[in-house]
């Protein structure tokens, strides 16, 4: 069990979109591994009508409150589906009248974890979920998982979890949650770095080979405390020169999941997503843990 994993544990959204159905089946196995409560939560935003002008429905309309109880119907009949054993994974669900993303937001002051998926429907087709998903990413309070609903060719599940690491404060916590994820799920784990986030940018006719073995130390100090806390993980050490989202998108190739922070070197408390992770999140087709710092 993890300890602070508040009244929500895992909480899912859903829509009912394909990408909420793959966040729901994605969840479920965190909720099982974990052993978490899981919480799947719909957010319904309010009705804005005619006249008074910008006067909002005070309760939700009773079409409202029929298409969401589809929508949990479909997402609980996904995690039923989706769990290996239901009787020992405790199950909530939630319909909230109020904005999206804010609602799910104030949420995950409460939660372990907030999976959401990719993209989903909405009035501008595929354009609304992703939009929430982006919300989460910038503004909540625990980690978000990105799910993309298209994984026909993803790895099999002992593939290896691959990190992003630089040294900020919000790396640190993402390589304590990959470790964490890596022994988990007893697979090994692929710890990326790379050069751009120590400082050092390419000049012209430098040859990296010279600078190798001092980033291999600074990578193995960074680690080092990490794989004393979790011997069972097997570390994949990469290092690379610049351009760290294109790296991270390569690797994810031959991974099951990726965890980064939700901003590199140089970031501020309450700074929005950095480029990487945004990148990252949004590119690659496995799924995806931004974490913020704490």
């Amino acid at each position: 069990m993890v300890e602070n994993a508040g009244k929500y544990g895992v909480l899912v959204c859903v829509d009912g979109s394909a990408a909420s159905d793959a966040a729901v089946a994605w969840g479920a196995r965190e909720a099982e591994l974990r052993g978490l409560p899981i919480t799947l939560m719909h957010a319904v935003p309010p009705v804005v009508v005619g006249w008074p002008v910008g006067q909002l429905y005070a309760d939700m309309p009773e079409w409202q409150q029929d298409d969401a109880r589809q929508v949990i119907d479909r997402a609980r009949k996904t995690l039923t589906a989706s769990l290996v054993d239901s009787k020992h994974v405790e199950i909530h669900t939630e319909t909230v009248y109020s904005g999206v993303v804010p609602a799910l937001i104030e949420a995950s002051n409460d939660a372990w974890i907030v999976v959401a998926g990719s993209q989903g429907l909405g009035a501008l087709g595929r354009l609304l979920l992703g939009s929430v998903t982006a919300g989460l990413i910038h503004y909540a309070h625990c980690p978000v998982a990105v799910i993309h609903s298209d994984e026909a060719t993803a790895p099999g599940p002992g593939a290896p979890v691959l990190l992003g690491i630089d040294g900020s404060p919000a790396s640190e916590a993402a390589t304590a949650l990959a470790f964490d994820e890596a022994s988990r799920r007893g697979v090994d784990l692929l710890a990326l770095h790379v050069w751009s986030d120590v400082g050092v940018f390419p000049i012209l006719g430098m040859d990296w080979r010279d600078r190798e073995a001092e980033g291999q130390e600074i990578l193995a100090e960074r680690l080092a405390g990490w794989q004393e806390r979790y011997p069972d993980v097997r570390v994949h050490r990469l290092l690379y020169c610049d351009k760290p989202s294109q790296w991270l998108v390569k690797e994810s190739e031959r991974a099951q999941l990726v965890v980064v922070g939700s901003h590199g070197r140089g970031g501020f408390p309450g700074m929005l997503l950095g480029s990487v992770s945004s990148a990252v999140a949004q590119t690659v087709k496995v799924p995806v843990i931004v974490v913020r710092n704490a």
